[in-house]
């Protein structure tokens, strides 16, 4: 009996009728995690680059959001020849984002509102300018094999790579080095030496990274591109692709069979994670999420297999790889019910929409459909992650090519840079109408802000008149209502109205019904939800209505014939008085954000 009283249940009311039994949920399932890229976010010292002390200035602008945890995107020493993504110091704090002081500073302010803090580790590889890989080269003991060498092949005289593996950047995945006289792999860019993991002085090593900064007291780490950490130790030639128009340069080219996936990426995340069960047994509890684009059963095996645990959770990317702008209502059905029906009964879903490595929703699905994807992340059962910008409903910057940084895009050349830019996603924070959005007081910054910073920006999206619905203002309510018990512990229900509409249904015990109503087409459609779900009441009152629906709070909706206008949502409600969202007010004076 006492078993039963300490078990929760969900039922994914799924095409399976699958039910999933979990434990009381812990603060990562519970919170919105909130993702920064540090370079972009705010900028304290007017040198055009975001920094630690401007993210510190803004935590109570995060903290009004409701959001309870921020996720910083890579902060370490680095020559950002990959903008942090090539680190030559685990253990520091790259200059141009401040001190360690500064870091320390910004962890006891999150602690004291009440926010947790993970932050980006990048275990693949180092930058070439790091200690480990300037001794390889050397050959200089115990770092000579800490990186993949391999010899040239040779025909006719002439110097070939071992193999055809190719950087995700494009081009060759090895690089010759003249003074080794031996060719290094790279699985992203050249000055991205891969880290040998085969090599168990370098397994500890990076395991001792992971220990240093959670004795700094982080409540997590994001693993960046956990399917790349091991490669095949055979180097055999990847099969072709075959996939049209497709240069044999680019990373498309090929099926990375080889170099992607292998088994010891999971037996790596296990062995770390019980790392961080070791610190969570001290207190709250220490999370891990890894990144990895695949399919869904290939990235949810880093939940861990063989009775052995792995990551809380693996990024849910699905929303980002697999929607676009002619994705209709059965395309995100299955979807949402393809991530549960892969997911292991002990696990935990996840819903990302937005990062800083594609563009972002507003560009990808239509400045209008924003609403009901946040309602939909934000909704359904799981941790929502957002990207900084997504919940103004920011749009992506065109950048010239004389304007890109990414190196990405620069590989590609100017035919084709703007194919693989990441830059249009990473551009700054805007933040009011003011020059350069308020981002900074410096005249340049690192990259051009939106042109459109003058209308799309906190300042003017909470001033606006009471009448108006803003993104923001949809976003901070969603936030608040999915701590909503309903949408904790309750059921899902997917229905399709029509090809373009998709609803969601959330029910829990004797708690009021919400549905979720989103048309995706280019049609104003009339739906019955009530023919679908008997059980609902004919009418539901509108909780948060979408920028464009024409609803607002309180209106009255037969659920036999829900009008919603093209690319339209709403969420709706069986009893008005379940409603008990009460999000944080805040004002803007001067870059201070107060709640009251």
């Amino acid at each position: 009996m006492k078993l039963i009283l300490i078990l929760l249940l969900i039922s994914f009311v799924l095409s399976t009728n699958s039910t999933l039994k979990i434990k009381g949920l812990d603060w990562w399932q519970q919170e919105v995690i909130y993702q920064i890229y540090p370079r972009s976010f705010k900028d304290s010292n007017n040198d055009g680059i975001g920094d630690l002390r401007g993210i510190y200035q803004k935590l109570t602008y995060l903290k009004s959001l409701g959001v309870g945890c921020i996720w910083l995107s890579p902060i370490l020493k680095s020559p950002m020849a990959d903008f942090g993504y090539d680190v030559s110091n685990f253990r520091e704090i790259d200059p141009i984002f401040g001190t360690m002081d500064d870091f320390d500073m910004l962890i006891r302010k999150a602690r004291k509102l009440g926010l947790k803090v993970i932050m980006d580790y990048v275990p693949n590889h180092t930058s070439e300018k790091h200690e480990w890989f300037i001794k390889s080269v050397e050959r200089i003991p115990p770092y000579t094999d800490y990186y993949i060498w391999r010899d040239a092949k040779y025909q006719n005289g002439k110097r070939y790579p071992p193999n055809n593996w190719l950087s995700n950047f494009g081009k060759s995945a090895w690089e010759w080095n003249e003074k080794r006289n031996q060719y290094y792999f790279h699985q992203f860019g050249v000055q991205q030496p891969d880290l040998n993991y085969r090599n168990p002085v370098v397994f500890e090593e990076m395991k001792n990274n992971v220990i240093f900064w959670l004795d700094k007291g982080i409540d997590g780490l994001r693993i960046d591109s956990v399917d790349y950490l091991y490669e095949s130790e055979e180097f055999l030639d990847e099969p072709p692709s075959h996939v049209d128009g497709v240069s044999a340069e680019e990373y498309a080219y090929l099926n990375h069979t080889y170099t992607r996936f292998q088994p010891e990426n999971i037996a790596l995340i296990q062995t770390w994670r019980e790392v961080f069960d070791r610190y969570s047994a001290r207190g709250s509890t220490k999370f891990m999420v890894t990144e990895a684009y695949g399919k869904a059963e290939e990235v949810i095996k880093f939940f861990g297999i063989s009775k052995r645990l792995g990551a809380h959770f693996p990024f849910n990317f699905l929303f980002i790889t697999n929607v676009n702008k002619e994705s209709n209502a059965i395309a995100l059905r299955d979807i949402i019910q393809n991530w549960y029906k892969h997911m292991p009964h002990y696990g935990w879903g996840n819903w990302v929409i937005g990062n800083h490595d594609n563009p972002r929703p507003a560009t990808r699905y239509g400045h209008f459909l924003v609403d009901g994807l946040h309602m939909l992340q934000m909704l359904l059962p799981g941790t929502a992650i957002v990207y900084n910008g997504d919940e103004l409903g920011m749009e992506d910057t065109f950048i010239r090519w004389d304007q890109t940084v990414d190196p990405k895009a620069l590989n590609a050349g100017p035919l084709k840079y703007q194919e693989f830019s990441r830059d249009g996603c990473r551009t700054p924070f805007q933040w009011d109408d003011t020059e350069n959005s308020g981002f900074t007081k410096s005249l340049h910054t690192w990259l051009p802000v939106n042109p459109d910073y003058w209308r799309v920006n906190v300042k003017s999206e909470l001033k606006n008149k009471k009448e108006l619905i803003t993104h923001l203002e949809i976003f901070r309510e969603l936030v608040q209502l999915r701590k909503n018990i309903v949408f904790q512990r309750g059921d899902l229900n997917l229905y399709v109205l029509s090809n373009w509409v998709l609803a969601v249904t959330r029910s829990f015990n004797d708690h009021a019904t919400y549905a979720i109503i989103v048309n995706l087409g280019s049609e104003i459609t009339i739906s019955n939800l009530y023919e679908k779900r008997p059980s609902l009441p004919r009418k539901m009152s509108v909780v948060i209505p979408s920028i464009n629906s024409n609803y607002l709070k309180g209106h009255i909706i037969n659920t036999n014939s829900i009008v919603l206008r093209p690319k339209a949502s709403v969420v709706l409600t069986t009893s008005e008085e379940d409603w008990d969202i009460k999000p944080n007010i805040i004002t803007h004076e001067d870059d201070n954000y107060k709640i009251y």
